[in-house]
Formats: structure tokens, sequence, C-alpha cells
């Protein structure tokens, strides 16, 4: 990574300039709800890919300031609604970062739901303690006053946006690229960059806050300067 480094001075412009955004978003409830896990199977299998991303990638967002507990949201209605650990357990298992595209993460969680009502059918038409409501968003783009034109600039301005503005450029970005990368790797890259890109992509966004993740961003450029 230092070899990366020296080759790129940390004032070198960039051919295209970083422009910082953050984001808002209008929650909007989705057609699809369900009282029972084989509607939330069913309701999992024909949502829109946003609704998708809305209780998986967003709820990190949400509940960036929590550590512990469910991953996603259908986790979440399992345990707490259905009273279903072990589905709890094994919906909260799944890795989004080993996804390429929202219907294999789509047809992974059916798959999870679909293999558990198999082995226990009398739990498959048993009403919820309350509904699960399929969400999605509408994001409205807000432009932030911080640009970088060079690594040295890329560092500072990271240090000091919001962690929305992370988690539109870092999280929400999945969805623009397909789950492949996210903004900050894919500018990296832009400058020859390709190590540091990696690395960006492999922070794990579960086991820290969205603060903790701009941390561990901010070391990892800040070691590609020095």
């Amino acid at each position: 990574m230092m070899a990366e480094a020296q080759s790129h001075s940390p004032v070198r412009g960039a051919r295209t300039p970083f422009y910082f955004n953050s984001a808002e978003h209008l929650l909007r409830i989705e057609p699809q709800r369900a009282a029972t896990l084989a509607e939330l199977l069913e309701a999992i299998q024909s949502c829109r890919a946003e609704s998708i991303f809305q209780h998986t990638f967003r709820t990190l967002q949400e509940h960036h300031f929590i550590q512990e507990g469910y991953s996603n949201d259908f986790a979440h209605w399992a345990f707490f609604a259905c009273n279903e650990n072990g589905l709890a357990e094994r919906l909260s298992s799944v890795d989004v970062r080993e996804f390429t595209s929202i219907e294999t993460l789509r047809h992974c969680f059916a798959e999870i739901i679909d293999d558990y009502l198999a082995r226990s059918p009398v739990v498959r038409d048993r009403r919820a303690l309350e509904p699960f409501y399929f969400c999605a968003s509408d994001t409205v783009v807000v432009p932030t006053t911080f640009v970088a034109r060079n690594m040295k600039e890329f560092a500072e301005a990271l240090e000091r946006i919001s962690v929305h503005s992370v988690h539109y450029h870092f999280i929400e970005a999945r969805l623009r690229l397909s789950l492949r990368s996210n903004d900050f790797s894919v500018w990296l890259e832009q400058m020859g960059l390709k190590r540091t890109a990696q690395l960006l992509n492999q922070i794990d966004i579960y086991t820290s806050t969205l603060q903790g993740v701009r941390n561990r961003i901010v070391r990892i450029v800040e070691t590609a300067l020095a």
C-alpha cells in the first residue's frame, strides 16, 4: 500500500473532483404487507428492489448508533412480532456485502424463509403480533459545500462531512452501483488507488456505527497519504 501511496502525490489533482452530497429520504409505504410468515415470503418475492434495499441497507442508517441486535428489518420482525428466534438469526446472518445484485439478495431472504417454513409448517400461517409494512424511500439529493480535487482535500472533507453524507456515498450508493462498490472507492480507483479502494470496500458496516465507519475510512485514506 505504501508503494501505491508514493506514486500519487496528495495534492495531485483528480481528473474529476469529488462532490460530497447528503440526502433526505421520503419514506413511502408500499402495497405489500405481511401478517404471517407465509405472507412475508410472498411479499419479499414480489416487492420492488427499492423496498429490499430499504429494509436492509437503509436500516443501517436509521439505527447506525446500535451495535447489537438484528441487522435487517425482516429479522427484527421475525423475532419481535413472530417470536421465531431461529428464523431471525438466519435472516440476520445474511451479509449484504456479499451480494452484487438486489435480486440475488431478495432470493437469499426468500430461500431462507421458504426453507424455514418447510421445516416448521405449523408457523406458516400463524398471525404475527403486528403486521410488517413494506416501505421504500424516495431520495432527494442535497449538495454540500465540500468538494475534493485531490487526496489531501478528500481526507480533510471526510472528517467534516455528516454521517448522513457518509451513508449516502458509502452505503446508499450501492443501490446505484448494483451493490458492487461505493462512491468513495469508485473515485479512488479513478485516482489509480485500487488497493485503497479495495480496503474501503472491505469495511464491516455491521459491527460499527456510521461514525465508526467514517473513522475507519479516514484512517485508510490517511495511510494512503503517508
